[in-house]
């Protein structure tokens, strides 16, 4: 029986998952990206609190001009300078099923250059 692409994705996540979990030092950064608009956020999963959350529908990002990468890139500087204002500099990438790569790799650097480290 073939797997939806939807099916497919919550297996990569969930095995992810079982690795990559949030604590109150190095919380985690997830990604969630849908066919228009990128979303990211900081979780500790301890408490299961969102600690900082970015995405592209924000109305300093959503305003300015560009391609899904480079909105991608914004959102990743967007949400690591929430997350050093909330005292937090190292992290753990989640990539939430999708690859690393095109819009979720220019969300992490954009996160790296606004100085959060993985």
């Amino acid at each position: 029986m073939a797997l939806t692409k939807t099916e497919r994705r919550q297996r990569i996540k969930n095995r992810i998952r079982k690795i990559v979990s949030g604590t109150e030092s190095q919380p985690r950064l997830s990604v969630f990206r849908s066919n228009k608009e990128i979303y990211a956020q900081i979780v500790d999963d301890v408490t299961g609190k969102t600690i900082s959350a970015a995405s592209s529908r924000d109305k300093d990002i959503s305003s300015v001009k560009g391609t899904k990468t480079e909105v991608a890139t914004m959102v990743g500087k967007s949400v690591a300078e929430k997350a050093m204002k909330a005292g937090v500099d190292t992290i753990s990438f989640d990539r939430g099923g999708y690859l690393y790569h095109g819009r979720v790799k220019s969300l992490a650097e954009g996160a790296r250059e606004a100085g959060l480290k993985f």
